[in-house]
């Protein structure tokens, strides 16, 4: 079954052992479905963006932790990895604030093959190196 609610209130702590947080959600129960005690999976549905945005799949981001960067193509099976900011993530995409252009192709399997490895290590060790 699925119900739509209010997010009414968010717990000010987190439970070290377990990484959770307790919200409030107030949840109409017309026909006395929730009861006490039950489990449920809950999406929470934000707003990310006043209009369209550059995303790329989830996927497709390398992320260091310093950087995050993505695998661009520029033709004839060459890839450059080339350095973006990350914005918002909602429903397995990024966006990207900065670094690629609409319309870009990018790589978006972190184990996708790209026949020349070697060209491949030196293009993220030129990355590396900036």
């Amino acid at each position: 079954m699925t119900f739509a609610g209010k997010v009414t209130f968010v717990y000010p702590t987190v439970t070290a052992e377990t990484r959770t947080a307790k919200v409030r959600i107030e949840l109409p129960n017309h026909e006395g479905h929730l009861r006490p005690s039950l489990y449920g999976t809950v999406q929470l549905a934000a707003p990310v963006a006043k209009g369209p945005v550059v995303a790329v799949p989830d996927s497709a981001v390398l992320d260091t932790g310093a950087r995050q960067a993505v695998l661009v193509e520029r033709g004839e099976g060459l890839y450059e990895p080339r350095e973006i900011k990350a914005g918002s993530r909602a429903d397995g995409y990024v966006e990207v604030m900065d670094g690629l252009k609409e319309g870009e192709r990018v790589v978006v399997r972190a184990n996708f093959l790209i026949d020349a490895e070697s060209n491949l290590k030196a293009a993220l060790q030129g990355f590396h190196n900036h």
